[in-house]
């Protein structure tokens, strides 16, 4: 019967194997992103609409999962293909603040990806922290935002900053 130490440290290197495949995983099919969203139920009349999200096709969903029970968080959503693609795509989304910061944002500061992703991250930091701290709920917090947002990923410059309300 092997010893308590011999499984802890079994565990242990399963559980840095796991970490390491989740880092490389999300460096290749994984995004940080942040959407403004016109809402007019919000005081702002914009929703800040933060997600963490990696993709697979349908076949590999139990990729998608193991990363799912890895942080016992988020939902996998399967969106149905109607081109020419023969496979749906699965997303596995993390999208409430507290997940984001208690468990996607921690993991992401231990466990460090090494592709450019690594700064779009950084970004979604800075926006998690603004949100916390409710400055977003504010024309200023969310034209900080804006500004971040248009930084990340695609770099598509925001509808908010140029919307009626920002410019009044």
């Amino acid at each position: 019967m092997p010893s308590k130490k011999a499984t802890s440290a079994d565990n242990q290197q399963e559980r840095l194997k796991i970490e390491g495949w989740i880092v490389g995983f999300t460096d290749g099919e994984g995004c940080f992103s942040v959407s403004l969203i016109k809402n007019s139920t919000t005081k702002a009349g914009w929703q800040v609409f933060p997600e963490f999200v990696v993709t697979q096709g349908e076949k590999s969903i139990n990729s998608l999962k193991r990363i799912q029970k890895y942080f016992d968080c988020g939902k996998i959503y399967v969106n149905k293909r109607r081109d020419n693609h023969k496979e749906n795509l699965c997303r596995y989304c993390v999208r409430a603040i507290k997940e984001l910061s208690e468990k996607i944002i921690p993991f992401f500061i231990k466990n460090k990806m090494q592709t450019y992703k690594k700064n779009d991250f950084n970004k979604f930091v800075k926006i998690i922290s603004i949100i916390k701290t409710g400055k977003h709920l504010k024309k200023n917090g969310m034209i900080k935002i804006a500004k971040i947002i248009q930084q990340m990923n695609r770099k598509v410059p925001a509808r908010f900053l140029e919307s009626s309300e920002t410019t009044r």
